[in-house]
């Protein structure tokens, strides 16, 4: 025997009203919030894994020419300001500290913290861009940069480059095909590095969007997920620079 169309109504009606008893932030093609977590967080590791294959490729270039062109980029590293580099590892490895406070703020839906913290993580990217674009500044002035207007002089002359000479006075002139390869080398720093700072832009403008959304009361409802996934991001791109500043400015420096 069928059942009445008054029961189907009612059981039509009760699953329409199942299906919407989620949270507005739960999509509507997951069951549960659960499984919303587990799926964007299985993207998000995903991702990072491409992110290391394409990073490690760069690690690779740089240990393999380094092994071939050993003299001429050790020369190269010593036109790297130490200072700099320890300044941005510094604010970096801050800014992944207040990124997890971020996190937690949010799980805590703390509104005001988290505001806080991402906007401190906000300001510590900048200023590593800030101190970045000091040392592509004096790259250029110093014709460091791969192309038509690349200089060697100071590798095949380190005495001509009196500032180098005061700090290194052991170094001695390369030999010109040797000093060529310090090309090699500029062209690595300015390909990791580069692409480094690309993802703090797109970190920096994925925070700005996330600032705002905070502001509005997003992320302190019980959905975390958008901060645990970035926070993810941020401390992968944290993770990068703490092996480029020891493979770019550190080793064989003296």
């Amino acid at each position: 025997m069928s059942d009445s169309p008054a029961v189907v109504h009612g059981a039509h009606a009760e699953a329409h009203a199942a299906h919407h008893e989620h949270p507005p932030y739960q999509r509507h093609h997951f069951e549960t919030t659960a499984q919303q977590f587990d799926a964007t967080n299985f993207a998000m590791w995903i991702f990072l894994l491409t992110e290391i294959m394409f990073f490690g490729g760069l690690f690779a270039a740089y240990l393999i020419l380094r092994n071939w062109y050993y003299q001429a980029f050790v020369e190269a590293s010593h036109q790297l300001d130490i200072f700099w580099g320890t300044l941005n590892t510094l604010l970096l490895i801050i800014s992944s500290f207040t990124m997890a406070m971020g996190v937690w703020a949010a799980e805590k839906g703390k509104k005001n913290l988290l505001l806080v913290f991402l906007g401190l993580t906000w300001i510590l990217g900048m200023g590593f861009l800030g101190v970045k674009s000091i040392e592509y500044t004096e790259k250029i002035e110093k014709h460091h940069v791969p192309g038509f207007h690349y200089s060697v002089q100071s590798f095949t002359n380190p005495a001509s480059d009196v500032e180098v000479h005061k700090k290194y006075p052991q170094d001695k002139p390369l030999p010109y095909d040797m000093a060529q390869k310090t090309e090699e080398y500029f062209f690595l720093y300015f390909a990791m590095t580069g692409m480094h700072a690309l993802h703090m832009i797109i970190g920096i403008g994925i925070l700005t969007f996330m600032i705002f959304r905070a502001r509005a009361g997003a992320y302190t409802s019980g959905h975390v997920t958008y901060v645990e996934n970035f926070g993810l991001y941020w401390h992968f791109v944290d993770i990068i620079w703490i092996f480029l500043f020891p493979l770019l400015y550190l080793i064989s420096r003296y």
